[in-house]
């Protein structure tokens, strides 16, 4: 690694906050010079300058570093199996339910369980809190506007009854939006909300190191409510989950023990 990237690392974590060393560092530093060298910079000194001077720049970095593959009820399977046997189990004793959409990215995740609470568990009370470090991102979730791609997993009877369809893009149903709360946060940095029941974070942790995603399983588990379930990506496996007071409840599944 060289020093001025290791310079440039520092820089960025003082501009916004974001660690870089807390993601895997060849995979990270290759995505940065791909992108510093597309914008015809050919040092990191003068690439930053330029990000700091130009929120263009700096929001194209945003986006690149952080990463925003979504759609709704993505591996359809594990919703089935959230639906069916994850939350029946938890709603056997909660009245209300708090959940917790981390690294939410541009929405669909948070909006699907949106549409699964209103479609199979309307007696049941519920709040979702979905966040991500991404304030671009978390602005087009609030809007909830999509392209017809990302519904491919949703069937046609809930397509036509929770979104409206203009111009080829498809609008959200305000209803959906009531009971979310779009919120930035840093998974590495910032407080984690508490006493939650149902934790879905899938496919982000694959980027951290070791190291990180260690510290981010010991506060998952912390926040949870006695019982509460941890939803991983279908990329992803805790290894020794008991390390986290985490048993495996279902393949992607970790109940707190």
């Amino acid at each position: 690694m060289s020093q001025e990237y290791i310079d440039f690392v520092e820089h960025i974590k003082s501009k916004l906050g974001i660690d870089l060393n807390l993601y895997k560092q060849a995979q990270m530093q290759r995505r940065i010079t791909s992108l510093r060298n597309k914008n015809g910079y050919t040092n990191f000194p003068a690439y930053y300058k330029a990000l700091d001077k130009s929120k263009p720049l700096l929001k194209e970095f945003i986006d690149r570093i952080t990463i925003n593959v979504s759609e709704f009820f993505r591996n359809v399977k594990s919703w089935e199996t959230l639906k069916k046997d994850i939350f029946p189990f938890i709603i056997k004793d909660n009245k209300k339910i708090s959940i917790w959409s981390a690294a939410c990215s541009t929405g669909e995740e948070a909006y699907s369980i949106a549409i699964m609470m209103k479609e199979y568990f309307p007696h049941i009370a519920y709040e979702i809190l979905a966040t991500d470090i991404d304030q671009n991102v978390l602005d087009k979730a609030k809007q909830g506007i999509y392209q017809e791609k990302a519904l491919k997993e949703v069937p046609f009877i809930l397509k036509r009854k929770y979104f409206h369809k203009n111009n080829d893009l498809f609008y959200i149903n305000h209803t959906l939006k009531q009971n979310i709360t779009f919120k930035k946060h840093n998974l590495l940095a910032d407080r984690y909300p508490q006493n939650i029941q149902l934790i879905l974070c899938r496919n982000v942790l694959i980027y951290f190191t070791d190291e990180a995603k260690e510290s981010i399983y010991h506060k998952f588990s912390s926040v949870l409510a006695p019982s509460g379930i941890l939803f991983i990506g279908s990329t992803e496996q805790i290894f020794n989950p008991q390390k986290y007071h985490l048993s495996l409840l279902e393949t992607f599944f970790y109940q707190k023990k």
